[in-house]
């Protein structure tokens, strides 16, 4: 059975240990906890009023701890995309657009009442299977 294993990347703010992780692999599956678009400095909120510039800036750190743990973005298999206005739809996916090509991930989109705080307009996490992609 293979051993999990945590992939930090120096591009996204790590919690310290004993709240979460952000990205784990387990053979060639990598697990990815939701993303928002704080800052590094786990304070800042990028993009304010802003979903497309949000969602920019959560797939980049989705890329990151992806090529951390040895993925790629076309690796990536589902993600779950929670928001708190369904109307931000169209921009995120303008964001996706930037960031995949071809087949795109299995998606699901929520509608929440909120999130971590009322800055933060969306989180995305996502599961991908390294060495999958196109």
């Amino acid at each position: 059975m293979p051993k999990q294993q945590r992939f930090i990347s120096p591009e996204v703010a790590e919690y310290p240990p004993g709240h979460w992780s952000n990205c784990i692999r387990v053979g060639d599956t990598v697990y990815l906890s939701g993303f928002t678009a704080r800052a590094n400095d786990l304070k800042t909120i990028h993009g304010v009023g802003d979903a497309y510039e949000q969602a920019k800036v959560i797939f980049a750190k989705i890329r990151h701890c992806l090529e951390a743990a040895g993925a790629r973005m076309s690796d990536v298999v589902t993600m779950t995309i929670y928001v708190t206005n369904m109307a931000d739809n169209k921009a995120i996916w303008r964001a996706r657009q930037e960031f995949f090509s071809g087949d795109f991930p299995c998606s699901t989109l929520v509608q929440v009442a909120a999130l971590g705080t009322p800055e933060i307009l969306l989180e995305i996490t996502a599961q991908a299977q390294a060495g999958s992609g196109a």
